[in-house]
């Protein structure tokens, strides 16, 4: 699978944007979170790896869940990197 085929779209809610710059004062645990809708095919690695190179950041974690629309990733990003920025390169904002 290319690198290209594996991050879809993002994926655009008022909790995902919330994720993106949400901290623990407004009930979140933490935030620098950006939410993708991904190939079905990809794990975790995958995603990782093609995030990383896309967008030229560390990724910390990966969550994945999949739902009618797709399979959904959920990616935190390591300290020192926003995912606000992120989110405003792709046209999130």
């Amino acid at each position: 699978m290319k690198q290209s085929d594996i991050l879809v779209r993002p994926y655009v809610t008022e909790k995902a944007l919330n994720l993106m710059g949400g901290t623990a004062a407004q009930g979140y645990k933490d935030g620098n979170k950006i939410e993708f809708i991904v190939n079905r095919d990809a794990d975790k690695a995958d995603i990782k790896a093609a995030f990383e190179e896309r967008f030229e950041v560390k990724v910390e974690r990966v969550w994945t869940r999949i739902q009618k629309d797709g399979k959904h990733a959920i990616i935190k990003l390591a300290e020192g990197y926003s995912a606000e920025d992120v989110g405003m390169r792709v046209g999130v904002f």
